[in-house]
């Protein structure tokens, strides 16, 4: 098994071990997983710390374009990120995928793939409930799916599979982004990933 560890140069972050790992937020459109990712991230960096965003809208125009929305092209596009994700954790750095991810069976797969390369894996679900997800709507996609032009919404007309035992469960529309990423800090904080 090959450690999730690797010394930096001095100078960078001293000459202390590093550990990355991949921070997975997952949730249903809207539900502010991005938002918090990129929180987390611009506090990540303030503090020294090697971090990246992997969004899913900016890998699925860059890395899986062409896939679709079926359940085989979703589980192939999770599994690119997942990929991706281990790949940078591996040396270091602390990877925040905000992807939606609906199916518990392809999230388990990209798990699995951490633990057998020991590089760690924490799953987040943004747990904030479609009502409040279709009035945040930041994309739009819900007054499309509402008005007929869009079908296959997650979490509306095709199905999410929430985490039964995420390492952290965030209500989004009961405390503020800031809030959310300092809970999420903590959590890293105590599993001794920062």
């Amino acid at each position: 098994m090959r450690a999730a560890r690797l010394m930096t140069t001095a100078g960078e972050q001293g000459d202390k071990d590093v550990t990355g790992a991949t921070i997975w937020l997952t949730g249903l459109p809207s539900a502010g997983k991005t938002t918090i990712a990129l929180a987390l991230a611009e506090r990540l960096r303030e503090g020294g710390h090697r971090a990246e965003v992997l969004d899913g809208d900016e890998i699925r125009e860059f890395l899986s374009a062409g896939l679709g929305f079926s359940r085989e092209d979703r589980h192939t596009n999770v599994q690119r990120i997942g990929f991706v994700a281990q790949l940078l954790a591996s040396h270091g750095v602390t990877v925040l995928v905000p992807v939606i991810a609906p199916y518990a069976d392809s999230r388990e797969a990209v798990r699995k793939r951490h633990a057998a390369a020991g590089t760690p894996y924490v799953e987040v679900h943004v747990a904030t409930p479609v009502e409040v997800c279709s009035v945040r709507d930041v994309k739009g996609l819900y007054a499309k799916q509402a008005a007929g032009e869009i079908s296959g919404l997650t979490g509306v007309d095709d199905p999410y599979e929430e985490p039964v035992s995420p390492d952290l469960r965030i209500e989004s529309q009961n405390q503020s982004v800031q809030e959310s990423a300092a809970a999420l800090f903590a959590l890293l904080t105590g599993k001794g990933l920062l």
